[in-house]
């Protein structure tokens, strides 16, 4: 494999992969700003990225806690 096509192959892969691990973890996770750098550091190697892909899709949803005040 030539190591240009494999830059581009890396370097389309993060936003792909970052836009979708970003959407994943709105859902996901309490941050999604980290899931998304997450996935993005995973796409220097192809099959850790898809793997993050598929660990963050069959992780449950993540129910934010609502604060609740006191009112007397």
């Amino acid at each position: 494999m030539n190591v240009t096509i494999f830059g581009e192959l890396v370097f389309y892969s993060m936003f792909i992969v970052g836009g979708i691990s970003y959407y994943l973890g709105k859902r996901k996770t309490s941050k999604p700003k980290l899931a998304a750098l997450v996935g993005v550091l995973l796409c220097i190697t192809p099959p850790l990225n898809l793997a993050y892909l598929i660990v963050l899709t069959i992780k449950n949803d993540h129910v934010p806690v609502e604060k609740t005040e006191n009112v007397v």
